[in-house]
């Protein structure tokens, strides 16, 4: 997981948008748009991140750098 990545994503991008980066990736089609990451897991991470990251900010009205802190809280707690 790449921070740089999911910032542009967010910046970018919108959910619809992202959504089919989503789509795309897990029926194993050519992707709407350029989604930097390693592999198919990587980009899927990375879109998955920005939809959560930008559904949240729209959800509490918190920024870019409060929403990114909760995503990454979260990750942290679910992988210890």
């Amino acid at each position: 997981m790449k921070i740089p990545v999911i910032k542009h994503l967010v910046e970018t991008r919108s959910t619809e948008a992202l959504r089919s980066v989503e789509n795309a990736l897990l029926e194993e089609q050519e992707l709407p748009f350029e989604v930097e990451g390693t592999d198919e897991g990587e980009k899927l991470t990375h879109a998955l991140a920005a939809i959560w990251i930008l559904e949240y900010m729209e959800a509490t009205q918190k920024d870019f750098k409060e929403a990114l802190r909760d995503y990454t809280k979260k990750v942290r707690e679910s992988i210890s």
